[in-house]
């Protein structure tokens, strides 16, 4: 019976130095049945994605001449919105911010399980995949306490001055949004964003809510994001 065309797995750039987890990570992903493509420094990297045009980056943080960061920095200033997964040995927050600041979508601290690896994947693969779903519904803008968003066009403005989300960074803030008033729990917003529940001592989303804060902030406009301790988090106007 004939099924249709095969539909080809994404490609993966996976950017690392160090040769044992460079082939450890393109293991697991061939696993998987996805493509991979490697490069050993940051210059290979920015070659890598010019000539094979990956569907997304894995960078480490730390490589020799140009580093994760640079990269990031590298790809955005040039418009590339490719999603990439910063690989990083440090567990600072600031550390964490600065992946984000230079663009990335997500970040993964070492050592890692390839069980959430491959989960962050596919998270980013799924919010990249065009087309209009179910929790993005074609013209419908979202507007609380001067901030607007226009899932669409995924752009967000804050007292009408346009601010700059990060794939992820939009997703949460979407996510919070539509369920304006409503206290979201960790383990709720972790499999809605990420697809996989990293547990109680994961810093991950405590990281993007304080930056998603900071984008935000207004000297006019009050805080919307709320903490609800031993809880979770949720969008208010006051």
């Amino acid at each position: 019976m004939w099924q249709g065309p095969m539909v080809p797995m994404p490609t993966i750039l996976v950017a690392e130095d160090d040769p044992a987890i460079r082939r450890a990570v393109e293991q697991s992903l061939l696993l998987e049945g996805y493509q991979v493509v490697a490069a050993g420094d940051g210059l290979e990297a920015v070659a890598a994605v010019r000539r094979d045009n990956p569907d997304l980056l894995v960078l480490d943080m730390m490589m020799p001449g140009l580093d994760g960061l640079a990269v990031c920095r590298v790809l955005r200033a040039q418009g590339d919105r490719t999603p990439i997964l910063v690989l990083t040995a440090r567990t600072l927050v600031s550390d964490r911010v600065a992946g984000l600041d230079a663009g990335a979508d997500d970040y993964l601290v070492k050592p890692f399980e390839p069980e959430e690896l491959l989960a962050r994947l596919r998270a980013l693969l799924r919010r990249a995949a065009p087309g209009v779903g179910p929790d993005n519904p074609a013209g419908d803008q979202l507007e609380t306490a001067g901030v607007r968003l226009d899932p669409s066009a995924r752009r967000a403005w804050r007292c009408g001055a346009e601010i700059t989300l990060s794939r992820t960074e939009f997703d949460l803030l979407e996510l919070l949004m539509r369920n304006r008033g409503v206290v979201l729990d960790r383990a709720t917003i972790h499999e809605r964003i990420w697809g996989y529940d990293f547990g109680a001592g994961s810093k991950n989303l405590s990281v993007f809510i304080s930056y998603l804060r900071r984008k935000l902030a207004h000297p006019n406009a009050p805080e919307i994001i709320h903490t609800v301790r031993g809880v979770g988090y949720t969008i208010r106007a006051s």
